[in-house]
This record gives structure tokens, C-alpha cells and sequence, in this order.
């Protein structure tokens, strides 16, 4: 049998081994995680992708956190708060700005080289931030932290990584977690542990236009919400305002940081469409993408210009290495013509609700980073708050509390193989399901993009719903949602390559009606959700928007001291 490198397990454990914790997602969250759980805990875990992409990695800013003298926690948590337009749960962001800078002393201690300005860790201003408290590597820090924490997962015994293993349900028995069932390779079938973590990022990719890798559709949201967990806050969705716009060519952030360092956007006039701004060029994000994005339809272009020749030269280069890289890779040369750059769907504030512990209302269910809902981004995050919420809230594992309780025993004995001969009912089916996806993703994009009102989302919302039911009658999809945790089944290589898109498909049709019921539901304005109709903030919305399963959309009211630990 083929021993994993450095790790005590060999691949048929998998399926052998009482796991205590099953991590779902191998980015900033799901990785950090495994290394602050317990190192007597058996980890499994699980990262769909065979390939090494996600948002984490893709992160270019930085890590926000205190560092610097005459900067303070105090000033951190305001930043912070202002930013989140009145929807920050407070013991959110006190805990946040007070683990950050033990969080940078730990990742420096794991290998984490930061970059240094004569000795002292180098800091940049990013927009709606007050002090120089981004902490960087070049422009690619997300990968510079992903590297090195991959590095220490696979020096852990008490961790198996697994690539290419997709999770398709979340076992829940009596309202407690009690593990996943999986599609591993051609085979579908169940595996017990006492915890599971969601760490599978964000739902950029559910928009047309996004920052985000294929995976980071939501698919967590709708894992959750079918295990019954309590998802907050989803109409907040933050648009980068820059991310680079070439037909064909895959969108890339060209980071805010640009902007702190002295470029700006042109329209295609030569003029400025962020002039009438307060923060001009270093406004909010949603500030700027709307006047981007009003800007573009006024003009009838699908792109502005980001003009970064008034940054002195020897600087942007040594600065920016990967942004000018990739410019160049297509052909662009920003020294002499600006770069055409559009608002993209980049990071979702609303996730599947947790408390401080990182914790769901399923118990032994908890979910961290860009999936989670923590209460510490409110409607509009910070800049660099993200990557860094992903390590403060994965320390928390280190007190995770694991109940054993009985559920079926699922081992070798008890269990029955079935080969499926189930195919999708469609001629052409692959082709079917990837128009599909793309039509859902062009629709979220025009009626749930950086423009809202009730006529387009209305309409949306009721095909997606029909779409939804009507899938939901294909056989292929049923066997998943109908399997016993006594059954293994196996597919034939096409039933296997058409259940992965099926399931891509309704996952990501179920997180867009969570979307937009949840964007029709607030009827104002606020933070990462602007609405035409409704287009100004009001007193009455200042609280978060909570969907369960079986319950109707309802209100939760923000949490201050008085009101912790928040009722999940």
C-alpha cells in the first residue's frame, strides 16, 4: 500500500479510520485549521480541487493587523466597524483586532517571511484603513501563506490531505453533525467523524464577472443550509471596483493597493468617474464600483482605465511584480496605456452564521473564513481583514469540544456496493449543464450584480426556483440525496463527469435563491447591497438577515455587549 508522504495514514484509511474532525477546503481557512486543531485529533482533509487554486492563494493585498506604534486596536475595530455600515456584531471585532497581531507572531514563527523595511515588518495603506497596517509579500501574499501553512500540514502526522474528494451532503442525525458523504473519484459514499468544518470560501463565482476561482460558488452555503444551519447576511456581496477586463482573458485583481500607491481611473473621456467621490480614488469599494459601473453604462463601454504611470517607475515594478507580469503576459504595457478594468464580484460578507468558537447551530458543525458569517465584516468588509479572520478564527479550534454520540456504524461489514447505470436524462448532457451554469451566472450578474431592484430580482428568482425544482427530479441527483449511509455506489466515468456538474449546477442554484431572496428582502441600501429602488440606508435595517431551512426569512438584531453569546 502507498504511504502519504509524512503522514501515518495510507489512502484506504480513509474510509477505515474513526476521524474526529473532517476539514472541508484547503485554502487560508480549511489548512490553518488543521494545523490549530488538537495534534491528537485525526484530521481528514478534504479539498475537491486536484489542482492547487483558490481565493487564498489568488489574495494579493495582505493581512491587516496591528503592528505598527502609533497605530491601535481601538483604531482597528472603528476602521473596521465604519466600514461594516452599521452591521458589525461588536465582541466580533474586539476579538479580531486583539488576536490579529498574535496571529502575525505565530505565522512568523511558522516560516511566514514578511516583507521588511530596514529591519521592521513593512506596512501599506489600503482603502477605508486609517493607519499603514497591511502586512505584505510583494503582491502575493495569499500564496506566500498558503505555501507555507500546505508546508506544515504535511509535516503533521495527525492530518491526511486529501485531494480530489468532493463533499456532496453533510450527515446530520438528530440535529448533531455526525460526518460528510462523498463523491471520491467514481465512487459515492459516507464517512462518520465527531466535527466537520466548512472552509470552502466564498460565492464569487456565482456573477458573470468575479475575482474568484470556479469552485468559489457557493457551495458551502448550500451544504449548510440543507444540513439546516443558519445563514446570515447574504445579500452582502463586495464588488472590487478594479479587476482587470480583457475579453477572453480570465479576470484578475489589480489590487486596491495600486490605488494607495498613487494610480488612478480614467474614463473613457480621460476623465475621472470617481471626481464626485469624497475618497475619490480611495473610496469605499462599493462607492467606487458603482461609479464605475454607472459610469460604464453611461458610456456604453465595458470597461474604465486604471492609469498607474503617475507611480514613480523603479517603485511599481519592485511593488507590483505578478500585477505587471500578467499585464504583459496579454499583451498590455501599463507604463504607456491604462489598464481596462471592470467591478468584479470579489467577497461575500454573509456565510453560514457562527458565534465566537466558530460554531453553527448544528452542533458539531462549524464553519470558518469567507463561508462563515462571524459578524466581524457587518455589510462592507475591510480591506485585508479577510485572510487574517480565517486565522484568528481557525485558532479557536484549539478548544474545539467534540461530543461522541451514536450514530449508524458505517463500517466495512455492515455496507452494500451498488454499481449505478443511472446517466443524465439529456442528449449532451455536459454541454447542457456548463450553458446552464453560465446563463445562471450572467443572470445573477445583471439583476444581482452592483445594481439591484425588485422587477429584475423578482423574475430571477422565480426561474431559478422552477430551474431548481426541475432538476431536482433527475434521477442521478436522486440517488445522492436518497443513499443510505449503509450504500457505496458506483458510476460510470460519463455519470460521474455529468453528477459533478449536476451538482455544481443545483448547488449553485440553491445559493442564488438564498441570494436573492435575501437581496429582495432588505428593502434599502447599505454596505456591499445598493438597490435602485431603495437606494438610501434606513434606521429600521440596521440588523442582519437570517434564512433557515423550513423557516421564512426573518431579522436578527445586531449583537453588542448586552446581547452575546448571540443566539445561532
Amino acid at each position: 500500500s502507498f504511504m502519504d508522504l509524512n503522514t501515518g495514514f495510507n489512502k484506504n484509511d480513509i474510509y477505515s479510520t474513526n476521524w474526529d474532525v473532517i476539514v472541508i477546503g484547503a485554502g487560508a481557512a480549511g489548512l490553518m485549521s488543521s494545523l490549530e486543531l488538537p495534534s491528537n485529533l485525526k484530521i481528514l482533509l478534504l479539498n475537491r480541487n486536484t489542482s492547487k487554486r483558490s481565493s487564498s492563494r489568488w489574495a494579493q493585498g495582505g493581512m491587516a493587523a496591528v503592528t505598527r506604534i502609533e497605530d491601535s486596536e481601538d483604531i482597528h475595530a472603528n476602521d473596521t466597524i465604519k466600514a461594516g455600515a452599521g452591521l458589525c456584531d461588536s465582541e466580533a471585532v474586539q476579538m479580531f483586532v486583539q488576536s490579529a497581531p498574535r496571529l502575525v507572531d505565530r505565522l512568523l514563527k511558522l516560516g511566514m517571511e514578511f516583507d521588511r523595511t530596514s529591519g521592521k515588518l513593512s506596512t501599506t495603506l489600503e482603502a477605508a484603513h486609517t493607519h499603514r497596517r497591511v502586512l505584505h509579500v510583494k503582491d502575493r501574499t495569499g500564496k506566500a501563506l498558503v505555501d507555507v501553512l500546505n508546508e506544515q500540514v504535511d509535516q503533521r502526522g495527525n492530518v491526511l490531505h486529501q485531494r480530489g474528494i468532493r463533499v456532496t451532503q453533510i450527515w446530520v442525525e438528530r440535529g448533531k453533525c455526525a460526518g460528510v458523504q462523498v463523491l471520491d473519484g467514481p465512487a459515492l459514499r459516507w464517512i462518520k467523524a465527531k466535527a466537520v468544518v466548512l472552509a470552502t470560501g466564498g460565492g464569487g463565482h456565482l456573477f458573470a464577472n468575479t475575482t474568484n476561482p470556479t469552485q468559489a460558488a457557493g457551495e458551502g452555503i448550500a451544504l449548510a443550509w440543507k444540513a439546516g444551519a443558519c445563514i446570515e447576511d447574504l445579500e452582502f456581496f463586495q464588488f472590487h471596483p478594479t479587476a482587470l477586463k480583457l475579453d477572453n482573458a480570465p479576470s484578475f485583481l489589480i489590487s486596491e493597493a495600486v490605488r494607495g500607491e498613487g494610480a488612478v481611473l480614467v474614463d473613457s473621456f480621460g476623465e475621472s468617474p470617481v471626481a464626485h467621490l469624497e475618497g475619490k480614488d480611495l473610496a469605499s469599494r462599493d462607492q467606487v464600483s458603482r461609479a464605475l459601473f454607472q459610469a460604464m453604462q453611461k458610456q456604453k463601454v465595458d470597461h474604465i482605465g486604471l492609469d498607474v504611470k503617475s507611480i514613480s517607475v523603479e517603485d511599481v515594478e519592485a511593488r507590483f511584480p505578478s500585477i505587471f507580469q500578467r499585464c504583459r503576459e496579454l499583451g498590455l504595457e501599463p507604463l504607456k496605456e491604462a489598464i481596462p478594468v471592470a467591478p468584479s464580484a470579489h467577497y461575500w460578507m454573509g456565510g453560514v452564521a457562527t458565534n465566537l468558537k466558530a460554531q453553527t447551530n448544528v452542533k458539531g458543525l462549524f464553519a470558518i473564513g469567507e463561508v462563515a458569517c462571524t459578524g466581524l465584516h457587518g455589510a462592507n468588509r475591510l480591506a485585508s481583514n479577510s485572510l487574517m479572520e480565517c486565522l484568528v478564527f481557525a485558532n479557536q479550534m484549539r478548544n474545539i469540544e467534540l461530543t461522541d454520540f451514536i450514530t449508524s456504524d458505517i463500517s466495512g461489514n455492515n455496507l452494500s456496493f451498488n454499481k449505478s447505470d443511472l446517466r443524465f436524462s439529456k442528449e449532451q448532457g455536459t454541454s447542457y449543464l456548463s450553458k446552464e451554469i453560465e446563463k445562471l451566472r450572467q443572470l445573477c450578474w445583471r439583476e444581482a450584480g452592483v445594481d439591484r431592484s425588485r422587477k429584475g430580482m423578482n423574475s430571477a428568482l422565480v426561474k431559478v426556483k422552477q430551474d431548481y425544482q426541475n432538476l431536482l427530479t433527475e434521477p442521478l441527483l436522486n440517488l445522492v440525496f436518497s443513499q443510505s449511509k449503509y450504500e457505496i455506489h458506483e458510476f460510470e466515468e460519463l455519470a460521474r463527469r455529468d453528477l459533478n456538474l449536476l451538482l455544481d449546477l443545483s448547488n449553485r442554484q440553491m445559493s442564488s435563491l438564498l441570494m436573492l431572496e435575501a437581496c429582495l428582502f432588505r428593502e434599502e441600501s447599505r454596505g456591499g447591497h445598493f438597490r435602485d429602488d431603495f437606494p438610501t440606508s434606513v434606521p429600521f435595517w440596521q440588523c442582519h438577515t437570517r434564512q433557515m431551512k423550513g423557516k421564512n426569512i426573518h431579522t436578527r438584531p445586531i449583537v453588542d455587549k448586552a446581547g452575546f453569546p448571540k443566539n445561532l
